[in-house]
């Protein structure tokens, strides 16, 4: 397999995660309409993360899948 772009054959798999945290806005949302509890339900959304891998071209440095 190569690079759809330059045709080198140097290709690598890269892995990138993204973390979403607590939101301020949640929290305090959920605190005015619940109270206490809500504020602990906008904690249950902490900390989910994402991760996607894909391919880079070490040559031309250009991503795909």
């Amino acid at each position: 397999m190569g690079c759809p772009k330059c045709g080198s054959d140097q290709i690598q798999i890269i892995s990138e995660t993204e973390t979403k945290g607590f939101g301020a806005g949640k929290g305090c949302l959920g605190f005015l309409i619940l109270g206490p509890i809500g504020f602990l339900c906008g904690l249950c959304g902490m900390g989910k993360s994402k991760s996607k891998a894909s391919r880079m071209c070490v040559s031309c440095g250009a991503r795909f899948k």
